[in-house]
Formats: structure tokens, C-alpha cells, sequence
């Protein structure tokens, strides 16, 4: 009798890694479809620009690595990847911005570290980051949805294409007329200038829960992260733990004096808290392992976002949040691993 002998794994696996991006891909295109509604093609633009980078930038290391190509390529991390960018970026920006955070995504936080399975930071947010750092203005150049602002247009996907590449503008428009404050920006300086949250929340710019657009946009990448729940892509504990970790002091602090502190809903409808918790907190290679660190993890990514947002520097703390976590996690699982069948 022959035996065949293979070295491990002995089981393939239920679901490959082709797969799992695709499906956190198709869980993410309703929220860009209002994207777009909401705020115009910018999203796409950058999405194209972001992926044309961080697949050259991926098939560039591979090269020098002496790796092979095809595989990395086409697994759907690096698209991924592009799209959480894309998600975080204002929509009306140079081309050069999704490119170089696509680029330090893929190169730096991923294939520094070995590559795919290997990074300890989120590759997205560590080019989010580097962006935020590098060009604040550019990365504070946010249009005004649709909605709520009466006597502004869009731009068409030409004149949209042509900034990106040019820097252009049309004739007669500058860039200090297109954009706007964020709802997370307007609420943070205005109760710096000692204006209530509910005068503040009477703007135009608000809606039922958090901003005009934003929120709608949030609705859909919940649906987005349930799908992924229901799929089996990631668990509740992040999610759940996160959401926590920002509502259990929203709430307190809102009660104790609704002037100064915004609204529960108005932290998880008004910024990336959604995106954060559903598709980007549970990528498995950076987030911990167990069930009590997932929890811990979470819930420490919620307090670290409603703190910086509250009395930090940065309108929404969530990156920021998300990496120093990432930072922790070693020390987690070292802290939260399950006992060892047979030990006491």
C-alpha cells in the first residue's frame, strides 16, 4: 500500500484568501455607491489611483525579493487595501496622495514585515497616517455632500479627473469654495469656542444622527459589515467591543452635560467609526487571537478614538487608535491566551 506524504497543512482551507478580499470588496460597494452619490466620483478616482500603486508598489517588492508575482497579485489584499484608503481620503485631492499612501501601505506596513500574514500594523491606516502627517491640508480638503448645502454643485468627472491629474480647477472656481468643514471638524472647534453641541447641530450640515451624507454612508457599510458577520469573514467580539468602547463614554459624558459632549449617534454616524469596526479593526493578521484579547483589543480602540476625538488633536482619532492597538496586540494575546488542554 502506497501512502502519500506532503508536508502540512494536510487540509486545505474551507475559504482562500481570494475569496475573503472579494467578499469584504462586495461588502464595501454599497457605501462607495452613496459615496458617490453623497460626495461625487472622487472615490473612485482615488480607488483607481490607490490600486494602480499599491499593485505596482506590491509587484516591485516582490520583484526585488526575487518572489513570485502572479500569486500576491491576485489575491485582492492590496485592492483592499486600496479601498479602505480610498474610504478615508477626501474625494477632491491630487493623485499624488492616494498614490504615496497606497505605495507606504503596501511597501512599508505590509512588506516590511515579510508581507501578506506578516504585518503588525494595519497597512491602510499606516498610510492614512503618513498622510495625515505629511499633508495636513490635503488631507483636510473635504467637499460637502449633496444634501444640506443649497447653493453648491459637484464637480462633473471630468473637471473631478482633472484636478486630480493637473491641480486645475475650472474657471472662476477655487478650492477654498469647494470644500468644507467636516461635521467631526465643526463640532470639535465649535465647542473649542465654547458653542453648544445643539447650536452646533442646528448647521445644515447635520442630520438626524451625525452629517448630512455621512451618516447615510455609515447605514451602508453597517450593512456591508453584517454581510461579512454573515459570511463568516470576521466575528462580533471587535465590532461589538468597539462600538462599546466609544458609546459607553459617549453616553456617560452626553448625559452628564449634552452642551459640551456630542451625542452617542453623532460619534458612530459622523465618522469612520463603522468603517473602522467592521472592516478594518478585524483584519486578522494585526488584531489579536482569542476571544477575551478581541474584547480587550476593541474596546481599547474605542476609548483611544472617543478620547482623541474628544480632547486629542485630530477631528476623528480612529487610525491612530487602530495602530496603537496593533502595537499592543503581542502583548495581549501574551496576556489572553486559552489555557493549554491538559494544564492546569
Amino acid at each position: 500500500m502506497k501512502f502519500d506524504v506532503s508536508p502540512a497543512p494536510h487540509a486545505p482551507p474551507i475559504v482562500s484568501v481570494p475569496v475573503v478580499m472579494r467578499r469584504v470588496l462586495y461588502a464595501l460597494a454599497p457605501a462607495a455607491a452613496a459615496h458617490v452619490w453623497y460626495f461625487g466620483s472622487g472615490i473612485l478616482i482615488n480607488f483607481a489611483i490607490a490600486a494602480a500603486f499599491a499593485l505596482l508598489g506590491e509587484a516591485l517588492v516582490l520583484h526585488l525579493r526575487k518572489r513570485p508575482t502572479r500569486v500576491a497579485l491576485n489575491d485582492g489584499s492590496a485592492l483592499v487595501t486600496a479601498a479602505l484608503l480610498a474610504f478615508a481620503i477626501p474625494p477632491l485631492t491630487p493623485w499624488w496622495v492616494p498614490a504615496f499612501g497606497a505605495a507606504s501601505a503596501v511597501v512599508l506596513a505590509k512588506h516590511l514585515y515579510g508581507g501578506l500574514g506578516k504585518n503588525l500594523f494595519n497597512p491602510a491606516m499606516v498610510g492614512y497616517a503618513l498622510l495625515l502627517l505629511s499633508f495636513p491640508v490635503e488631507m483636510t480638503q473635504w467637499i460637502p455632500p449633496r444634501m444640506g448645502d443649497l447653493d453648491y454643485q459637484h464637480l462633473s468627472l471630468l473637471a473631478n479627473v482633472n484636478y486630480s491629474l493637473t491641480g486645475r480647477l475650472p474657471v472662476d472656481v477655487a478650492i477654498d469654495a469647494l470644500t468644507r468643514a467636516t461635521p467631526l471638524d465643526t463640532v470639535k472647534e465649535g465647542l473649542r469656542a465654547a458653542r453648544s453641541f445643539e447650536e452646533l447641530r442646528a448647521r445644515s450640515l447635520f442630520g438626524d444622527f451625525g452629517g448630512r451624507g455621512w451618516e447615510w454612508i455609515n447605514n451602508y457599510i453597517a450593512l456591508g459589515g453584517l454581510y461579512l458577520l454573515y459570511v463568516g469573514v470576521i466575528r462580533w467580539h471587535i465590532p461589538v467591543a468597539v462600538f462599546c468602547g466609544i458609546l459607553g463614554p459617549a453616553t456617560l459624558l452626553y448625559l452628564i452635560d449634552p452642551t459640551r459632549f456630542p451625542s452617542p449617534g453623532f460619534h458612530l454616524f459622523s465618522g469612520a467609526a463603522m468603517l473602522g469596526a467592521f472592516f478594518i479593526a478585524t483584519d486578522p493578521v494585526s488584531a489579536t487571537e482569542s476571544v477575551r484579547g478581541r474584547l480587550i483589543y476593541g474596546a481599547g480602540i474605542g476609548l483611544l478614538t472617543y478620547s482623541i476625538r474628544t480632547w486629542g488633536g485630530y477631528p476623528d482619532g480612529l487610525a491612530f487608535a487602530i495602530l496603537l492597538m496593533n502595537a499592543a496586540v503581542p502583548l495581549i494575546d501574551r496576556y489572553t491566551r486559552p489555557r493549554i488542554y491538559g494544564r492546569n
